[in-house]
């Protein structure tokens, strides 16, 4: 059982804008919290006093790292490690060479977290492939090491993208190498070994780590969770008079994340009765982005800030990943009251037939076929949209982190 002994947690990035380490500290079980870079520590906490309009987007996005609900005196950031891992990140000129940058920034973060702690709490919490020499120090000295597997492990995510890269050659750079760097795929086995407890965002997470070989039985699934109890949500959407169904994509638009089949589903219906639209960065060639872009609208990244508005425009969010851990923008387009098309690769809490579809992979026919049917079934479209803000509502980060200390308590 926690205790006020506490729980360190160690994060590489904002991840869900800290969300572990702040329900943990809402509640009374943080220890101390280490990361990379946060505006709250070092020289990044100078730019709270310049004026967001003139900072260049890296800096804006630097300015937003902040562990809010996190007392400053509970954060350490190794700001000189996290520049470092930013350069050899922009440095990567091969699939290969970003894996060794994420295989380094996994073993330097753990060096420097084992060395500013002395893991005298109940526990502690990181996250995969940059966990694995904390956990096997936990192992040795009684702490619970808790590492959570964000996505599907690596293994089942290379395999996918190989497969994506021979049916859509030339689409993504780089497309004859693996990438897959054997280094990282053992050290995320050798995580989940050593940890007492793996957290998994959905049950597809779960099965991939059993599918790999590794010890799915101490895995416990532990849904998301966005915004928070009695916030004002999204609206309820009614089927469109005089004018397209408006059809939303939200994330990197890349084949991980099945923009292909959203296209090839977009070629299948009529350009009069449907509108799309993909909001996010764009990992396409000129190849692929030529071939998204004549049956979709590719509207690049915009400002976090603009999300809700991207939200507001649709009538329907459709998600055709083919890897993910636990998609939270299928949670963000439920708290919009969007009914969502998703397949069960995104690890979604969508309900099939209730708030939304879900779909086989690599099906954008069963895509087409679902959007008719929302443009065709009277009532559907508002029925679904009532039931995504009911589900959002189980969702919330409060009740992401019940069952969050409910698993760790276990």
């Amino acid at each position: 059982m926690l205790s006020t002994n506490g729980v360190v947690v160690g994060q590489l990035g904002s991840r869900m804008h800290y969300a572990v380490a702040r329900i943990l500290s809402e509640r009374g079980y943080l220890k101390d919290f280490y990361t990379d870079i946060c505006s709250v520590k070092g020289w990044p906490k100078l730019l709270r006093y310049l004026p967001e309009r003139e900072l260049p987007p890296w800096m804006k996005r630097l300015r937003g790292r902040v562990p809010s609900g996190v007392p400053t005196d509970r954060v350490r950031a190794f700001t000189s490690f996290g520049w470092e891992y930013a350069r050899r990140r922009r440095s990567a000129r091969s699939k290969a060479e970003m894996g060794k940058a994420h295989l380094w920034a996994g073993r330097t973060f753990c060096e420097l977290v084992l060395q500013a702690s002395p893991l005298e709490g109940d526990a502690i919490y990181m996250f995969n492939t940059a966990a694995l020499e904390a956990m096997e120090r936990a192992k040795t000295s009684g702490v619970k090491g808790v590492v959570e597997q964000t996505i599907a492990p690596m293994e089942v995510e290379s395999a996918v993208l190989r497969e994506e890269a021979e049916q859509f050659p030339g689409w993504e750079g780089r497309d004859g190498e693996s990438g897959d760097c054997e280094e990282l795929i053992a050290r995320e086995k050798a995580e989940w070994e050593a940890a007492s407890v793996v957290v998994c965002g959905s049950e597809y997470v779960r099965e991939g780590i059993r599918s790999a070989g590794g010890p799915w039985r101490k895995c416990v699934v532990v849904p998301y969770g966005v915004g928070h109890d009695g916030e004002a949500t999204g609206r309820v959407r009614e089927s469109p008079r005089g004018r397209r169904l408006r059809v939303l994509f939200v994330g990197g638009v890349g084949l991980r994340k099945g923009i292909q089949y959203l296209a090839r589903a977009a070629s299948l219906l009529s350009p009069t009765e449907f509108d799309f639209r993909a909001v996010g960065n764009i990992g396409l060639t000129e190849h692929g982005r030529r071939a998204v872009a004549s049956h979709v609208e590719l509207r690049g990244p915009v400002p976090r800030s603009e999300v809700a508005s991207e939200f507001d425009w649709a009538d329907v969010f459709v998600f055709p990943s083919l890897c993910e851990g636990s998609a939270t923008v299928c949670y963000e387009a439920l708290r919009s009251g969007l009914p969502v098309i998703a397949t069960p690769n995104a690890g979604s809490v969508v309900r099939d037939c209730v708030d939304g579809f879900i779909v086989p992979i690599r099906d954008p026919q069963a895509i087409a076929r679902k959007l008719i049917r929302m443009v065709d079934e009277p009532g559907l479209l508002e029925r679904m949209s009532r039931s995504a803000l009911e589900r959002a509502a189980d969702h919330t980060v409060e009740k992401y982190g019940a069952r969050l200390i409910e698993a760790l308590n276990g």
